[in-house]
């Protein structure tokens, strides 16, 4: 799959917290600093989110895109 985004970092899943209609998603990564996504919870079911994952982390504008290989 391609992405039109350039900026890519890899991170883990460190939480999830699930509302009724988005979820925070927050993510380790390699340098000494967390990030955070907000997803639709229907996104975070479909890519099955679960703290520990692995997932590659694209930014584009202001969103964080979570791509599970």
């Amino acid at each position: 799959m391609r992405y039109g985004a350039r900026n890519q970092i890899k991170g883990r899943v460190k939480s999830v917290k699930k509302g009724d209609v988005m979820s925070l998603v927050k993510f380790e990564v390699t340098a000494p600093v967390e990030m955070a996504s907000v997803l639709t919870t229907e996104s975070v079911d479909d890519l099955n989110l679960k703290t520990g994952d692995e997932v590659q982390l694209i930014i584009k504008a202001i969103h964080v895109l979570p791509v599970k290989k």
